[in-house]
């Protein structure tokens, strides 16, 4: 038998940010807790809106399933005595598992290999309605909640105030209590087009019931409307809504019956950069800006108003009201910042603290302009354009507009950059030294964007360590791990060539800060930094499907490019997947575990002399083939040919193990061989050390 499970959790507006992944979690738990219980049941669909949090199972089992139990005993000969009657062992057996003693004997059967005390039982399942209460209550308890908050007199905490529950299954309405609330069948509609409580007729009319109330309780749709909604009024108003996904959810959440209004605002704010004012409508008043078909601007905005109003005119007036003197700031933030130069702005980061023991956000610019115009010969750019960029890069923070929003950093410091008269790639930097500022976000463009954006993380990176403070755990307050990616998408993406350890060691060094509890360049701070920098690769390796075997066999080599380990690692990645992998792989190790074993130095040179079987002659004629084949492709850094061309070795390598005794009696052909293998295992050393692709033991 099963029934359909509905639970509904009525609260005070919850956090908007927040609500969806509030909702996902609460499904997840309760699907998870029913799973364990070995419930099984149908669809599954999630309700949030401002003031629930609902779930919706289809066909939930009404009983948990029964289960067979086997309890074995001790062996027959130790659970009788040799009068047949129950020894203490049996009799233990007995009253665990509440049997007559007189009827042990009844209770005998054999597990395959002797005869012993066996029970066998059928555990009955238990009603589902019984534990429902409880498992809502842990998915509750569950939620990513930083601060729960108390209300009333009660002593439950939840992200905000509970008043109402419904939890039912099926027709039946289930009363034990949920967070000190005992549940009914009665929801509430919104709070202006609807009054007083709305009965749940059962779990699958619960969208339709909540629907009559003027709620849309799924979220999905609810978003799907807003999304159109906004579009086609957009259309109306002859432009085109800009519809991001954060704003989108944000705005869903915000909403029980959403309905979207166009307004607008003078044009004279036009002047004022768009960013400023997107920043303005969409952080503080959630607006939807627009656009027309060249993607400029439009004195228009859509918001969502959660109210179908009689007269939408009044409504759209208070939003055009509220936002004039928003706007009105940002136009006066811009107009006083154009009073002051960058270069004038800069003294003021003396008194910004980057951090206690690193100095000011002016000492930082400072070393990001010597490390980014060390690095200009590697990115090919100028000096000094590289010079200033580094010196301006962060007089944006102390602008008026960037105080207000801090959205914008870069992004003014670009406006303003031209509005001074700086050169046209100096100014992109200002925006670029911030790219890429997430997973998948765009790269500098410009040769001086990319060295700033450089010089910035490789500065902090170096600092933070410096002073004993890397991440640990979940605790990144400098974001260096995404930082470390910056780095090394900027230079593996950007084709550029670069010795990290050398430019480490050059970024240490600007450093004047570092006290004596933290490491500095000669305790190896360097290696310290671009250890933990190459470590990103493994998770950006992991996303694109490849082994962490291949890391660590690049990895071996030390190398201190991150261009060349990642096409070494996209080289190793494609020999990995070559029929021939495998056995080369083993072959490898093989020949790394027998050398590391072997005492005194080899020859100079191998001796075909001392061969004694063809198989030695062939292995040696195909290295020498395959090395005169691979080392031009080695010099152009055509790694993938030159593993495919190795590849070509398996079969004599093959023949070489199977006929082939290496640790020989007579110690010259035993050395001679060793030196034939060290050979092969350094030919592939040259990209990899692919022994570690082998699978452990």
């Amino acid at each position: 038998m099963s029934a359909d499970f509905l639970v509904e959790i009525g609260t005070e507006e919850l956090p908007p940010k927040a609500l969806l992944n509030l909702s996902r979690v609460f499904r997840d738990h309760i699907v998870a807790s029913l799973g364990a219980a070995g419930l099984n049941h149908g669809e599954v669909e999630l309700f949030a809106t401002p003031r629930r949090l609902a779930l919706f199972v289809a066909g939930l089992d009404e009983q948990t399933p029964s289960k067979e139990i086997t309890n074995w005993g001790p062996p027959a000969k130790i659970a009788f005595d040799g009068n047949g009657n129950p020894t203490r062992a049996a009799l233990a057996f007995a009253d665990k598992n509440g049997l007559a003693a007189d009827a042990l004997k009844d209770y005998v059967a054999n597990d395959g290999s002797q005869d012993k005390l066996c029970y066998r039982a059928v555990k009955e399942g238990i009603a589902t309605q019984g534990m429902l209460a409880g498992i809502v209550n842990q998915a509750l308890a569950a939620l990513p909640i930083p601060k729960r908050m108390r209300w009333g007199s009660k002593r439950d905490e939840f992200v905000r105030p509970v008043h109402w529950i419904v939890l039912m299954l099926g027709n039946t309405v289930i009363v034990d209590p949920v967070m000190s609330i005992v549940p009914g069948q009665l929801s509430r509609g919104h709070r202006f087009h609807s009054s007083g409580a709305v009965r749940i007729q059962s779990p699958a009319s619960y969208r339709e019931d909540l629907r009559t109330a003027h709620v849309i309780a799924s979220f999905d749709e609810r978003r799907e409307l807003i999304r159109q909604g906004v579009a086609e009024a957009a259309r109306r108003a002859g432009g085109d809504a800009v519809i991001g996904d954060d704003l989108l959810d944000e705005v869903t959440a915000l909403n029980e019956w959403p309905v979207p209004l166009v307004g607008s605002f003078e044009s004279r704010f036009l002047e004022v950069p768009p960013e400023a004012l997107i920043s303005s409508m969409r952080e503080h008043q959630k607006y939807f800006h627009v656009v027309d078909e060249a993607g400029k601007l439009l004195p228009l905005f859509v918001t969502v108003a959660n109210i179908d109003s009689r007269d939408p005119a009044q409504v759209i007036a208070g939003n055009e009201k509220v936002i004039r003197p928003r706007l009105t700031d940002a136009a006066f933030f811009y107009e006083t910042d154009l009073k002051h130069t960058l270069a004038e702005r800069r003294e003021q980061l003396r008194s910004i603290v980057f951090q206690e023991r690193l100095g000011s956000v002016f000492d930082k610019t400072e070393r990001i302009a010597a490390l980014a115009v060390h690095l200009a010969p590697a990115l090919g750019a100028d000096p000094g354009w590289v010079q200033r960029a580094g010196e301006l890069c962060k007089s944006d923070l102390v602008s008026e507009m960037v105080m207000e929003f801090d959205d914008l950093q870069g992004v003014m410091g670009r406006y303003y950059a031209r509005h001074d008269g700086e050169a046209d790639e100096v100014a992109e930097a200002m925006l670029e030294q911030y790219y890429p500022a997430f997973s998948g976000d765009q790269l500098p463009a410009t040769a001086t964007g990319a060295a700033i954006a450089l010089a910035d993380r490789l500065d902090t990176l170096v600092g933070i360590f410096g002073i004993g403070q890397p991440p640990s755990g979940s605790r990144d307050p400098f974001a260096l791990r995404r930082a470390s990616l910056g780095v090394l998408r900027i230079l593996v993406e950007k084709d550029i060539d670069l010795n990290l350890l050398e430019t480490l060691r050059f970024a240490a060094g600007l450093h004047s800060r570092f006290t004596a509890s933290g490491l500095t360049v000669t305790d190896g701070l360097e290696q310290q930094v671009l250890a933990y920098l190459l470590e990103r690769f493994r998770a950006w390796f992991d996303e694109e499907d490849i082994s962490t075997e291949v890391f660590m066999a690049v990895s071996a080599k030390n190398l201190d490019n991150p261009r060349e380990f990642h096409l070494r690692a996209l080289a190793v990645h494609g020999f990995q997947q070559l029929p021939e992998a495998a056995a080369l792989a083993a072959a490898n190790k093989r020949v790394t575990n027998i050398l590391a074993k072997t005492e005194g130095l080899l020859p100079a040179a191998v001796d075909s002399a001392l061969f004694e079987g063809d198989e030695e002659h062939t292995l040696l004629a195909a290295l020498r083939e395959v090395s005169t084949t691979v080392q031009p492709l080695l010099a152009a850094r055509d790694y993938n040919a030159a593993m495919r061309a190795m590849a070509r070795l398996k079969e004599p390598v093959d023949h070489f193990f199977d006929k082939v005794m290496v640790m020989a009696d007579d110690r010259d052909v035993r050395g001679n061989r060793l030196k034939l293998l060290s050979e092969l295992h350094e030919l592939f050393l040259n990209i990899a050390d692919i022994s570690l692709l082998a699978p452990t033991k």
